[in-house]
């Protein structure tokens, strides 16, 4: 990929040179060149800030909250989740932020009972789940670790024959539908992978299953990778996923309090009643490992499945109906359980109203090492050098607050009611930085809203690379040799966040915010400029018992260097936010993305609609608006005057301008006209959902009025950033 050229007046970043690749904790030294940050008028006292809090994130201490974070597990509402919770506020307070605990209500389920039994053919035998385990891991016999089960299944027993539906997409079932086979009472078994697990429990649903059993299959995260746990890094026979199937693209957070914070002083009358929520799915749905969905496969009949349907089990599979005939028990423990979201701030010394927020979740469904506690470690080592900076006398001109949010594997909980609470003070945000799982590997990766897409390349150019260099060049190595052949969290995780749908500029691709994480409430409701950043590699052992200490000490990041590394990325983004002097936005990049969306919209609206033609020149006329009047703006924001608060005012305006009111199309909670979860991805972003999503369903109306909402949002955003003069 060929990097741009030009680099204007402010826009280069600091240019540090590195005695070292700097994984012991020294310091990388700043050249004896004039250097200049994009945002700030004179860069030096920025840079002996960066450079003394770059010094600090130390491995060894990263490893050691690693292991205090993992050595029990810590489900959402848990006393042991409480512990985590009161070890983090504790290293808050030691570095000398302003910490409290907050706590929140909501409705989320525990497992009882939890059964999958053959009761077809005679003679075939599975009771399941079976217990995770493989000799010689020290933490899955551990009598606290939860058994397989699904966040948000509702109770209940279903019992039918099976029909395999590979990763339960749209298209899988449509494959389904030309075979002439009908899931109605029947129990689907799909595979993880393609789509977030809720959606595949959605379809299923609306097709009229009885049940829904996923299951990992070794040709996605297990042996077909590579060695399986405890010999290699992928998923062994017994490792299951949990996981929440909420139906997050409805709303996330507490499903009976969308869009009001889920405070426990909130009166009964103002919330909805689980039976009412659009965020509970109707029928059960349950997980296994592919030692227990192996007899299933097996003793199917019917067709040969598609032969993409094929998974790595040694025999063919077939999609069913039967004879393989499933009965599943779930006994569901649903109450409302605490939540406790740590809090820790540095009051800004001149923009306190201007609320810089980082965030990582701490809750695990069992251990957590890589998700999410690796960014749990990295972000205590961030704070860590905040805290030294602290000691210094330093002030951040605006208020930082790093977050550790609780409840994000039940559906974005913690983090989205606590937005939704502090929704009027967020309307001065500047930013959210989001990191979830940190470290699985060296792949360095971020997702981003694209006016601060640039803002993350440049943050990089500036963090050393435990590989020797800076994070932004072996980012870019591996950008330029295209994916590692290792499977990445990404994509064992039925996750693309880190897959922009347009590449605009010559460099690195930073990829669009989807959901999955906790910037979903800052981004896609209150319309906060948010990123996401993590460091991957071979990692199959997601939301398993094998998720653990040992893993992470073997496979993940033994020496601890990447956790240094993404310490110091996740810091640097905040710091040079809450101290710029003008707002690193880059609203040029933003509209020439969104001009390329359109074109691409277009040409889908001739194959779907065909004698029903869209008019897209209004949208397209709003785009190219919206990008010269980025263009124009980022001229100012180069050279800037004195008094800034007037551009920046603007600048943060722009980004809220392209919220929709009235939300999108049937899920009113998302109010971003350029990006939200799909509702048949879930994970992965749709851009301009509102356009996009009339299109795959073929609804020409819809997507004619959509495209006049999008044209309004994008003018109402040009405008706004055309108001500065």
């Amino acid at each position: 990929m060929r990097l741009c050229s030009s680099v204007p007046l402010f826009s280069s970043v600091v240019l540090l040179t590195f005695l070292s690749p700097s994984v012991s904790g020294h310091a990388p030294q700043p050249s004896a060149a004039a250097q200049s940050i994009f945002g700030f008028r004179d860069a030096a006292a920025e840079t002996a800030a960066e450079t003394r809090f770059l010094a600090v994130p130390d491995p060894k201490l990263a490893e050691e909250h690693l292991r205090t974070l993992t050595q029990a597990p810590h489900m959402a509402g848990t006393p042991e989740d409480k512990a985590t919770a009161d070890y983090v506020a504790q290293k808050f307070r030691q570095a000398g932020l302003d910490t409290e605990i907050v706590e929140y209500k909501v409705w989320i389920n525990y497992p009882m009972e939890i059964s999958v039994d053959v009761t077809a053919p005679a003679g075939v035998e599975m009771h399941g789940p079976t217990r995770e385990h493989v000799d010689g891991d020290p933490y899955d016999d551990d009598p606290r670790v939860v058994m397989p089960f699904n966040g948000m299944s509702p109770s209940g027993d279903a019992e039918g024959e099976v029909v395999y539906v590979n990763y339960g997409t749209p298209e899988d079932f449509e494959k389904l539908d030309k075979l002439k086979i009908d899931v109605r009472g029947k129990i689907v078994l799909v595979r993880y992978g393609q789509n977030f697990r809720g959606v595949k429990e959605f379809i299923a649903q609306e097709r009229g299953a009885a049940g829904v059993i996923i299951y990992s299959d070794p040709y996605d995260d297990g042996w077909r990778r590579g060695d399986k746990y405890p010999d290699g890094p992928w998923r062994p026979d017994t490792g299951v996923q949990r996981g929440s199937v909420g139906y997050m693209f409805e709303y996330p957070g507490d499903p009976t309090t969308p869009g009001i914070a889920s405070l426990p002083s909130l009166p009964e009358s103002k919330r909805l009643s689980p039976e009412q929520s659009a965020q509970m799915p109707k029928i059960p749905v349950t997980p296994l490992s592919y030692h227990d969905a192996a007899p299933i496969l097996q003793h199917l009949s019917g067709p040969d499945s598609p032969r993409e349907w094929q998974g790595a089990l040694p025999f063919t599979y077939h999609v069913g109906p039967g004879p393989a005939r499933v009965k599943m028990h779930l006994k569901q423990d649903y109450q409302f359980r605490t939540l406790w979201d740590v809090i820790g701030r540095v009051r800004g010394s001149e923009l306190p109203d201007e609320w810089v927020v980082a965030g990582n979740h701490r809750d695990a469904w069992v251990y957590g090492a890589v998700d999410p506690n690796s960014g749990t470690a990295a972000t205590l080592e961030s704070v860590h050098g905040v805290g030294e900076l602290l000691k210094s006398g330093w002030k951040p001109k605006r208020t930082m607050i790093f977050a550790s949010w609780d409840g994000e594997e039940e559906g974005l909980m913690g983090s989205t009611e606590w937005a939704e609470q502090h929704e009027s003070e967020l309307a001065n945000a500047p930013a959210y930085f989001n990191m979830d799982v940190a470290v699985s590997g060296p792949k360095f990766g971020a997702s981003a809203v694209p006016s601060l897409k640039q803002f993350l390349r440049d943050v990089a150019k500036a963090v050393p690379s435990p590989k020797g260099g800076t994070v932004y060049e072996t980012w870019q190595k591996v950008d330029h040799a295209g994916s590692l052949s290792a499977q990445s969290p990404a994509e064992a995780n039925d996750d693309n966040r880190h897959a922009p749908a347009v590449s605009v500029k010559g460099d690195v691709a930073v990829g669009d915010l989807g959901s999955g994480s906790d910037y979903s409430a800052f981004q896609q409701h209150l319309g906060v400029p948010s990123t996401d950043i993590s460091s991957t590699g071979p990692y199959g052992v997601y939301h398993s018992v094998f998720d653990n200490f040992a893993w992470f000490k073997k496979f993940g990041d033994p020496d601890f260097v990447y956790e240094q590394q993404m310490a110091r990325v996740f810091g640097l983004e905040a710091l040079r936010m809450a101290d710029a002097d003008v707002l690193p936005y880059d609203y040029e990049e933003y509209g020439k993305e969104i001009s390329a969306y359109l074109d691409t919209a277009r040409k889908r609206a001739e194959d779907k609609l065909g004698d029903r033609p869209l008019d897209f020149s209004a949208a397209m006329a709003a785009a190219k608006h919206f990008r010269e009047a980025g263009g124009k703006i980022r001229s100012k924001q180069k050279n800037p005057p004195r008094d800034p608060a007037r551009l920046n005012q603007a600048l943060r305006s722009g980004e809220r301008a392209l919220l929709v009111p009235d939300g999108l199309p049937h899920r009113p909670w998302f109010r971003h006209a350029i990006y939200a979860p799909g509702e048949y991805t879930g994970y992965a972003a749709v851009v301009i959902p509102g356009v996009n999503e009339a299109l795959d369903k073929g609804d020409a109306e819809r997507a004619r009025q959509q495209l006049a909402v999008l044209a309004a949002a994008l003018e109402r955003a040009a405008k706004v950033l055309e108001g500065y003069r």
